[in-house]
């Protein structure tokens, strides 16, 4: 008997970051507005074949229909880049890059004043 059976489900790990929540929510709306869409043209199409007196409003529903999915399309792409907008990479310098940038400060204007006042006045006193 074979007692060494593969799992029925294996976690994979996710190649790509899941979708926020709004941008999801609004492309699931998406999807199910394209399939609704598609099967309007359908009945439109078959309506139009079978000579029935249906053809014409599931025709004018159908082009509406498409104005509708095409929106629902652009909200997808408006409502991503409006999340990556506000919630996107935030980059704030570590403590140490900028304990590094205040270390650098310091020294340029330590230059700069040695440059300006010429030597200091220890310096002064041991000529």
């Amino acid at each position: 008997m074979d007692t060494d059976r593969r799992p029925l489900w294996q976690e994979e790990s996710a190649p790509r970051r899941r979708m926020a929540d709004p941008v999801r929510t609004a492309a699931v709306r998406a999807v199910i507005i394209a399939a609704i869409t598609l099967i309007q043209a359908m009945v439109a199409f078959l309506s139009t074949l079978a000579g029935s007196w249906l053809a014409f409003p599931a025709v004018l529903s159908t082009v509406a229909s498409t104005v509708v999915a095409t929106w629902a399309v652009l909200d997808v792409w408006v409502t991503r880049q409006v999340w990556v907008q506000r919630h996107g990479v935030q980059s704030q310098p570590s403590s140490t890059a900028r304990e590094l940038r205040r270390e650098r400060r310091r020294a340029r204007r330590a230059a700069a004043r040695e440059t300006r006042d010429g030597p200091s006045r220890i310096d002064r006193a041991a000529a």
